[in-house]
């Protein structure tokens, strides 16, 4: 990205402050940084990750290289209203709340089996500027964040008390899954605009594990037990990561998906363009979303203490929870209210905007 000097999260707007987790010392086995990142996951489902060995900055290279390609080549790629995800995104092209308010962010998602098939196209097609980067910088960061990704996973699924290797089947990289890397863009803030405004409207994330590296403020949280949003503070060399409606259901509500939004940074960091990047592990596309309660008594036990066990039995494949949601909050789509009621997760709660 162009060499530009971003000012500082303010230091008087308040942050909900994270938990920070050593990827190092995870991968060293070191219990107490895995109790660390336990706590983070069954009380917000947020945390920061340190020494994560991924270097974000080539991929916003190539989210600048895409963006600046005239519009009209970039929609010839566009997600379309059939419920796939990968491909370009239009700036209001998504609801942001049931009022049909539309979103401000503009982004291109790159499905991680297309990434790792290339040069060989088997999820679709992209940009020329997005294919000119696929070797030299799309794939590696798709095979490292995965990494990263399953490293974490194989913690949980442990901690869990559950078969070694079960969240790992259901996250294959032989099956198609909607596994995606993500570069956005959200313009300075127009003249007149609130902060409270939203890029992205309240959502729990689609799959699995999400893991985002951004450079200003505009993340927010809305935490268990509040009703008022609250920043997330970015900092230098940490990535946030974060949970979604895939291990929700997965371990019965024991790890969080959170409800979590995108508005314009504060301060003197709305007057600039918001670059946020992250890649999103979904299960394999016929996954089926539900509890895991006869491989783990630790789920058991939480879904039959739960105030609705039947949540955790979706009957729905990965395929059709991800389709639907994705669906449901394109404004082509929209016939009221109720679009958007259907294209929420885990966590909605529809005072939530």
């Amino acid at each position: 990205m162009p060499s530009v000097t971003l000012p500082p999260f303010p230091s008087d707007v308040p942050t909900h402050p994270l938990l920070v987790v050593d990827y190092a010392l995870i991968k060293a086995n070191d219990q107490n940084e895995i109790d660390k990142l336990w706590k983070a996951a069954t009380e917000l489902g947020f945390w920061y990750l340190k020494n994560h060995e991924v270097d974000p900055n080539e991929m916003f290279d190539m989210g600048v290289e895409t963006m600046n390609m005239p519009m009209s080549e970039k929609m010839k790629f566009e997600q379309g209203d059939d419920g796939m995800s990968f491909g370009y995104k239009a700036s209001g092209a998504n609801a942001v709340d049931e009022t049909g308010a539309l979103d401000t962010v503009e982004f291109i998602n790159i499905a991680k089996d297309d990434a790792i098939a290339y040069p060989k196209a088997v999820r679709r097609s992209y940009p020329a500027a997005t294919n000119a980067r696929m070797e030299s910088t799309i794939t590696p960061f798709v095979r490292k964040s995965t990494e990263v990704n399953m490293v974490l996973m194989e913690v949980f699924n442990d901690r869990l008390g559950l078969p070694k290797g079960t969240l790992a089947q259901r996250h294959t990289a032989e099956e198609f899954s909607g596994s995606e890397a993500r570069c956005i863009k959200n313009p300075p803030k127009p003249q007149g605009m609130t902060e409270e405004q939203r890029a992205i409207g309240a959502h729990t994330d689609f799959g699995s594990l999400s893991f985002l590296h951004n450079r200003l403020g505009g993340l927010q949280v809305l935490v268990p037990g509040t009703e008022k949003w609250q920043y997330i503070k970015p900092i230098p060399g940490h990535a946030i990561c974060n949970l979604g409606d895939a291990m929700a259901l997965f371990s019965g509500g024991v790890l969080r998906s959170n409800m979590h939004r995108v508005v314009t940074p504060p301060g003197d960091q709305a007057k600039h363009e918001r670059w946020s990047l992250v890649f999103f592990t979904r299960p394999g596309n016929s996954a089926v979303l539900r509890a895991l309660i006869e491989d783990s008594p630790l789920i058991a036990a939480a879904v039959k203490k739960s105030d609705d066990p039947a949540k955790y039995e979706t009957g729905s494949t990965s395929f059709e929870w991800f389709s639907r949601r994705i669906k449901n909050q394109r404004i082509n789509n929209r016939t009221g209210p109720e679009t958007w009621q259907a294209s929420r997760g885990t966590e909605h709660q529809p005072a939530a905007i």
